[in-house]
């Protein structure tokens, strides 16, 4: 294997890296009172990846099996205990864990815990996941079935149950 293609080529470097402290407001914050944090979306990496923190409120759930046809999604736990379903079981992943899912691959995740938790989750390449995170629960409560299937085609999601 070898590396892609420059997508740089002026040769001389740029000033262009963009600095997120860690005390930056959450980008999202849901009704569970869970916070979502926009660490490097599509736009801002011009396609390569999304990358963003959710920090889960104790007993937060989590969306239920899918699979996506376009992305892969990776899970890092920083804190907490997230019950992470691979496409065969359940595992409590705890600070360090990691779980790479390609195209295709089933995965769910939530907190059923009685404390908070936090993971980043990385999706590569790049989609625009950020309605999909600020329209889900509207979608889920307040969208007819078609209305919902559209949305979550749009957004790369394919539900098994």
């Amino acid at each position: 294997m070898s590396y892609p293609d420059p997508k740089y080529v002026e040769g001389r470097g740029e000033i262009t890296a963009e600095f997120r402290p860690a005390d930056t407001p959450a980008d999202l914050r849901s009704g569970t009172g869970s916070r979502t944090h926009y660490l490097a979306t599509d736009a801002s990496t011009r396609g390569e990846f999304g990358l963003y923190r959710m920090d889960m409120a104790p007993k937060a759930g989590g969306p239920r099996t899918h699979f996506h046809k376009s992305i892969s999604e990776s899970f890092f736990i920083i804190e907490g205990t997230v019950r992470l379903y691979n496409g065969e079981s359940w595992i409590d992943g705890t600070a360090g864990d990691f779980l790479y899912v390609p195209q295709g691959g089933l995965h769910a995740f939530r907190n059923d815990s009685d404390d908070p938790a936090s993971m980043l989750l990385l999706f590569t390449p790049g989609a625009p996941r950020e309605e999909y995170f600020e329209k889900v629960a509207e979608v889920a409560t307040e969208w007819s079935p078609e209305e919902q299937a559209e949305f979550f085609i749009k957004h790369d999601t394919y539900w098994t149950e």
